[in-house]
């Protein structure tokens, strides 16, 4: 089958459009085997073809986390979908007998995996992972909607409405909002009344926030971006407020002064995917019309190279997606 695969980790000339990588199959039971039509790219591929620590790469590894696409096959065991049923894909793999999986807690799995990552992804053809990951979806769901949505609209509910636990009268600042993740956070923080817009060029955004909200800052801070915004951040961030991240796009390691932290009581938060719940409650706003993922451009799974090196360039809005098949 047709995927988009690295041999070795380094940069994006290690990225290739491989076509005769062995079709997945079915090894057990709660399993499914999916026909992909779309999946979209995320930061987690370029931190992939990068090199992850702990991480290693087999020759013909398939990127992607992403995806939507047609039940091509199921285990005798699974009744949640069937053969046909078109679905949307949840990336974070559990294991369903820790102590976290059983409290409904599956992003903090002691075996969580991602696709794409510790396992093949989704930029192939087929792809074969467990029916609890997938949800079924109607078909006035476009596939780019679809392949753009489940990674960052799920780890957005997560940070906004389970870890923040924002409510009607918050005013959320939410940086690098070109990306999907902030995207989904920015639609969900204005179902709740968010309106307000900073463009960050050349300002401190710290300073311009303490400014519109009469120097009392925000009551939470979205942060995916890291070194670069942490300082601001909390120059935004209010007392008692709440800042919740997902990542780091501009580098990891962050300084702060620990008097600021609890003279202000701030609550810091990380936060990763989502959990089963989280999961439905998601596709359920897809599903009613309610969240759908901004999608910047629409890239052929043999252009996959050229979509990538749009997500690095940082010159998207939105998410870029992969067309896998008609």
């Amino acid at each position: 089958m047709r995927a988009l695969t690295i041999s070795t980790t380094g940069s994006l000339d290690a990225v290739e459009c491989s076509t005769d990588v062995a079709v997945p199959v079915i090894t057990g039971p709660g399993q499914v085997r999916v026909r992909l039509r779309a999946a979209a790219l995320n930061h987690l591929n370029l931190w992939a073809i990068r090199g992850l620590p702990g991480v290693t790469v087999t020759p013909k590894w398939v990127l992607g986390s992403d995806g939507t696409g047609v039940i091509e096959e199921v285990s005798d065991d699974v009744s949640s979908v069937q053969r046909g049923d078109r679905v949307v894909i949840n990336a974070g793999l559990s294991c369903r007998r820790c102590e976290y999986c059983l409290a409904g807690e599956h992003p903090l799995c002691v075996k969580f995996r991602v696709l794409g990552e510790q396992v093949p992804g989704t930029f192939a053809e087929q792809v074969v992972l467990p029916a609890t990951n997938v949800r079924a979806i109607p078909p006035g769901v476009s596939d780019a909607d679809a392949g753009a949505f489940g990674l960052a609209a799920l780890t957005a509910w997560r940070m906004l409405v389970s870890r923040a636990q924002i409510r009607a009268g918050d005013e959320v600042l939410i940086w690098g909002i070109g990306g999907g993740v902030a995207q989904a956070a920015l639609l969900i923080a204005k179902a709740l009344g968010a309106d307000e817009l900073i463009n960050h060029s050349g300002i401190d955004v710290g300073r311009e926030v303490r400014a519109r909200t009469g120097k009392r800052g925000v009551n939470v801070v979205v942060d995916s971006v890291g070194t670069a915004t942490w300082e601001q951040s909390l120059g935004a961030l209010g007392r008692a407020g709440r800042l919740v991240t997902c990542g780091g796009t501009s580098g990891h390691l962050l300084q702060m002064d620990v008097r600021k932290l609890f003279w202000n009581q701030w609550t810091i938060m990380g936060s990763t995917m989502g959990s089963d719940g989280e999961f439905d409650a998601v596709v359920a706003e897809l599903v009613a019309g309610r969240l759908s993922v901004p999608v910047d451009s629409v890239f052929p799974l043999a252009r996959g190279r050229d979509a990538l090196e749009r997500l690095e360039g940082g010159m998207h809005f939105g998410k870029i997606v992969l067309q896998i098949s008609p």
